[in-house]
């Protein structure tokens, strides 16, 4: 029995809520090729007319769901140089996103057909880390470093072997990325 919503400002945010809790704990419970719209609906307390209304498919539903996980929780970590802060920031990404759930989200980060606001919301929340990470870097008199450069240099090679699992992705292999960036400063402890 779907539960009833209340017509007032805050019930789009409610129902994605109750989605995004209903996605995850199917998640724990079930495989993921197991969940379906109806099943999503029920555990959500919605008919499923909502979802297909709001979402299209449950693999827009799911990519909804990996955006939101994969905002991050926390500014960048400051650690006194651009270079150094670079290389912390991608190994915590090629770490968390090397994980079994980190490579879930990025697939369903590209499920959906067409345009894909999910993969453009992730892309924008990598370069909002990266540009407060510039920014501390202008602050602190750094040269700055180009986003676009780290954007082509570090974050589109670890995406892509995360994607494609052809190699390992480690921290280490952040900092081998981070590298190749050619406006950094030099590398300071």
């Amino acid at each position: 029995m779907a539960k009833t919503m209340i017509r007032q400002g805050g019930r789009s945010a409610r129902i994605q809520q109750a989605v995004h809790d209903a996605v995850r704990q199917l998640l724990t419970e079930v495989e993921r090729s197991s969940i379906t719209v109806p099943m999503l609906a029920e555990r959500a307390g919605i008919p499923p007319s909502t979802i297909y209304r709001r979402w299209g498919d449950l693999s827009e539903v799911l990519a909804d769901v990996a955006a939101e996980r994969m905002r991050p929780q926390a500014d960048p970590v400051d650690l006194g140089n651009a270079r150094l802060d670079l290389e912390a920031w991608a190994e915590q990404y090629a770490e968390e996103m090397s994980s079994a759930v980190g490579r879930e989200l990025l697939k369903d980060l590209f499920l959906p057909k067409g345009e894909n606001i999910y993969a453009v919301r992730c892309c924008e929340l990598v370069r909002g880390q990266l540009e407060a990470i510039a920014a501390r870097s202008a602050a602190r008199g750094e040269r700055v470093f180009c986003v676009d450069e780290v954007i082509d240099r570090v974050v589109a090679p670890l995406v892509y072997h995360l994607l494609f699992g052809d190699r390992p992705v480690t921290g280490d292999y952040g900092h081998e990325l981070v590298a190749t960036v050619t406006t950094l400063p030099e590398r300071r402890t």
